[in-house]
């Protein structure tokens, strides 16, 4: 399916919504520390609802641990930045099973440092109207994950294996 890595949320009812989010699409969710909440958080529990054990949720320490674990690097073709300051747009952008979506903090979004170590077409934007700050991180996370499973025919990790299968 696809990957999304929260780089250090801060505001425990996104979380709990993208939470949600993942457990109806099937996406995993890896969150990299420090969060700036407990997971055990009465608000973040009561958006997730009973979601949490329907989702793969995972913790990192870092950023890297995170790349590590799901095998790529910063520079890797397959990891998008969906951030403000992206030159391409979602939408138009071809994506595939397995992409890798990172999101910045609600307050701070990402650290210089992971825009200089991306390049331009690894930086994803939403369309919005001009003047306008930024989108709440869990609507940014919806419109992405169901764009690129759009793209993909709504298709299942389980569809997936099914298919390759019968080759």
């Amino acid at each position: 399916m696809f990957d999304i890595i929260l780089f250090t949320p801060q505001i425990p009812p996104n979380t709990g919504n993208i939470i949600r989010l993942c457990a109806n699409t099937g996406a995993r969710l890896h969150l990299v520390k420090p969060l700036g909440f407990s997971l055990d958080e009465k608000s973040c529990r009561r958006a997730g609802l009973d979601y949490h054990d329907m989702a793969q949720v995972q913790q990192h320490d870092s950023l890297d641990s995170c790349l590590d674990l799901l095998g790529i690097s910063i520079g890797a073709a397959r990891l998008f930045a969906v951030t403000k300051f992206g030159t391409q747009i979602v939408h138009d952008t071809a994506l595939a099973m397995g992409d890798v979506f990172l999101f910045g903090a609600e307050t701070t979004g990402l650290p210089d440092h992971i825009h200089a170590a991306l390049g331009e077409s690894q930086k994803l934007s939403l369309p919005m109207l001009p003047g306008n700050r930024s989108l709440n991180l869990s609507n940014a996370v919806s419109v992405t994950l169901y764009e690129a499973w759009r793209q993909n025919g709504f298709q299942t990790p389980q569809q997936k294996i099914s298919h390759d299968s019968s080759n």
